[in-house]
């Protein structure tokens, strides 16, 4: 059993920035592609940032270039820069294999850009 724990959410001011971690425990083999999605109280849930096992990124257009997906075995962060209130949610770790058989998600971190 897969399981992913988020960390480095909080509470920051517009223009700041935060760096989310997600390590995941239990087997993870070198085909999964592991991700970074959000939620906002009343909105969708929508897919910030992926990477693939091969290290090819992707990301939401909302990003604007403000964001950056990297992985480290397997941990998967994500660099933030330039926060907007609107990039107020919950983040979520997701981790799956690439036919999606197996697909794993985080419990989530809160993150509030707010002056």
């Amino acid at each position: 059993q897969v399981q992913l724990v988020e960390s480095g959410g909080g509470l920051v001011q517009p223009g700041g920035s935060l760096r989310l971690s997600c390590a995941a425990s239990g087997s993870i083999s070198a085909d999964y592609a592991m991700g970074w999605y959000r939620q906002a109280p009343g909105m969708q849930r929508e897919r910030v940032a992926l990477i693939t096992s091969g290290g090819s990124t992707a990301y939401g257009d909302f990003v604007e270039g403000r964001f950056t997906i990297s992985r480290d075995k397997n941990t998967v962060y994500l660099q933030m820069y330039m926060l907007k209130p609107e990039d107020t949610a919950v983040y979520y770790c997701r981790a799956h294999r690439t036919d999606y058989r197996y697909d794993y998600w985080g419990q989530g971190t809160q993150v509030t850009v707010s002056s």
